[in-house]
């Protein structure tokens, strides 16, 4: 147990000391794929078939570790883990569906790099080891007199960043489906903000935190922020070069009214 405890603090702190470094380097160079795509990283493979290997191991490594856990049983754990299971149950497999229904156009799409598809496999390793050890086996339901209140908070903002993540997605897939090149996103949040499907997976993600109300949580919280807030600037960046006056001023990067 102390071996595993030691462990699981050393996953802990790896999570909170890679946000930085991920972070400033968002800021300077951006992943290469999608309409930041370009030569130099490498072989690359289909976008949904990177999709499911690389979100694959936040279902399978979740799965095979919750039932060792002390509390695998406790319903309070198992309420907890549902949206987790929810999220990547829709981002390892509906999403790459998605994609392969709606993708026509080659062009339009790419190559996914497998540099790239690696370093977030690796990342969702340690992440998923690090949510589903701290819900099965580490939170202490039993001193939490607030967990249903957290819980119930907690499950509204995730739901709604969800549902703002999902329909973001789905009219950006649908707009590849077209195959006429890149288009200026339309309606509903996309009238706020350039990257509302961004906007969405940050609020899921601090909606988790309140609901587990634990360091894991909030370190994942924070690791989205230094992921896609930098990545949210570079293409809301991309679409003001590219569409230029044609490009709605008012909108923000990913927060809506403020950044």
């Amino acid at each position: 147990m102390a071996s595993d405890q030691t462990f699981f603090h050393n996953c802990l702190l790896s999570l909170y000391l890679i946000a930085p470094p991920t972070y400033i380097s968002l800021r300077f160079l951006q992943a290469p794929y999608g309409k930041h795509r370009r030569p130099g990283w490498g072989p690359t493979m289909s976008p949904p078939l990177a999709w499911f290997l690389m979100e694959s191991p936040t279902l399978w490594l979740t799965l095979l570790l919750f039932p060792s856990g002390l509390h695998s049983s406790n319903p309070k754990a198992l309420f907890l883990i549902v949206p987790f299971l929810f999220h990547y149950f829709h981002r390892t497999f509906l999403y790459p569906l998605r994609l392969c229904r709606n993708t026509t156009n080659p062009k339009t799409s790419g190559g996914f790099p497998v540099s790239v598809a690696l370093m977030a496999f690796g990342f969702n390793l340690l992440n998923a080891y690090l949510q589903a050890r701290w819900v099965s086996q580490y939170k202490d339901y039993e001193a939490d007199g607030w967990f249903w209140w957290r819980f119930c908070v907690g499950l509204v903002v995730f739901g709604y960043g969800m549902a703002v993540n999902i329909w973001s997605d789905r009219v950006l897939v649908g707009l590849k489906k077209e195959g006429k090149g890149y288009k200026v996103p339309k309606g509903g949040w996309f009238e706020l903000v350039s990257c509302p499907n961004y906007y969405g997976e940050i609020v899921e993600w601090l909606g988790w935190a309140v609901m587990t109300w634990s360091w894991a949580g909030l370190g994942f919280f924070l690791y989205t922020c230094a992921n896609l807030v930098p990545r949210a600037r570079a293409n809301h960046k991309w679409y003001l070069e590219k569409f230029g006056e044609d490009y709605p001023k008012g909108r923000k990067a990913v927060i809506p009214f403020l950044y």
